[in-house]
């Protein structure tokens, strides 16, 4: 038997539960992942309370949770030729990641398999996936370029997180948005921090009296109206937040979209220190309500983590 989080109907994280399933094993095209960490998204509490969300994703009850994992490679496929028993690798798999063990396919094109690099741990590996992925989109969608100033609407969340930095390292200076106990964080970052709520689009006038020339907006729609407010053209608007008819023309996004190689590049960048994972709080699978009792606060500084080995250090 192995462990797994598992919800029987649709709700709060009072329906995530704890149990004993059978052990699953790779098939021959397939491997199998001993999971280390799983990484928390909005995505995963979103499928777990939203029955509408769920079935745009395929998700039916009774249904694992959790998508972003890493961790060891424990059994391999006849067919599988790219990896092998020993292999540290990270992913994504929806609806199933928080458990003990995960089969996957291991030339899926969808969710593809990746080689962990031996000096990112695997709490960080699976961090990376979908707040990566849907960073990168999300800029590459306004194209961001060297010396141009850059609004991040809900700058210090997953998603922002790597945003602010990938942007930072395009060359760009960013504004971004959040409350008052997220500056610090923000700076760190590497991003000028601003308020949001009324009036945002004045002060963001303020802190760039030489305008602002794209922005992507990771959180509601009120950095759209002040990004349309601002003046930015609404091809040169990004969000993941607003659906997928936003206003005005604004340029709807997500991780599908990122450009290629995108976490080969992220890696890259933070195994040369360029980049950072800021990970807020890490928990054991037995707590994985609070786990998304705390991301579900909105208030959350970096990622959030579920560990299920020893492996994740």
């Amino acid at each position: 038997m192995s462990r797994a989080i598992i919800y029987t109907s649709f709700g709060g994280p009072e329906v995530l539960e704890l149990q004993d399933i059978a052990e699953p094993h790779a098939g021959s095209d397939e491997v199998r992942v001993r999971v280390a960490a799983a990484g928390l998204n909005p995505m995963d509490w979103k499928l777990s309370s939203m029955p509408e969300m769920a079935a745009m994703f395929g998700v039916t009850l009774p249904s694992g949770f959790g998508t972003d994992f890493a961790g060891t490679i424990d059994e391999v496929g006849s067919n599988v030729k790219d990896f092998q028993i020993g292999d540290r690798v990270f992913s994504g798999a929806i609806g199933r990641a928080v458990a003990d063990y995960i089969v996957v396919n291991a030339s899926s094109p969808m969710e593809p398999l990746h080689h962990t690099p031996s000096d990112i741990s695997d709490v960080i590996a699976s961090a990376l996936p979908i707040a990566g992925l849907t960073a990168d989109a999300a800029l590459s969608a306004i194209g961001v370029t060297s010396g141009e100033t850059v609004l991040i609407g809900g700058a210090a969340g997953g998603v922002g997180t790597f945003a602010v930095q990938l942007a930072k390292l395009a060359g760009a200076t960013v504004i971004g948005t959040g409350s008052e106990d997220s500056f610090d964080y923000l700076r760190q970052l590497g991003a000028i921090p601003v308020t949001y709520g009324p009036g945002l689009a004045e002060r963001v006038r303020q802190l760039a009296p030489q305008g602002v020339d794209a922005a992507t907006v990771l959180v509601g729609t009120e950095t759209i109206d002040a990004a349309l407010a601002l003046g930015i053209s609404p091809d040169r608007i990004s969000t993941i937040a607003a659906g997928p008819n936003p206003p005005a023309g604004v340029r709807a996004t997500g991780g599908a979209q990122a450009s290629p190689g995108a976490l080969d590049r992220i890696t890259a960048a933070i195994r040369s220190g360029e980049l950072v994972v800021p990970i807020a709080a890490t928990f054991p699978i037995e707590r994985t309500r609070e786990a998304v009792i705390l991301q579900r606060g909105g208030h959350v500084h970096g990622k959030v983590v579920i560990t299920l080995s020893e492996k994740d250090s």
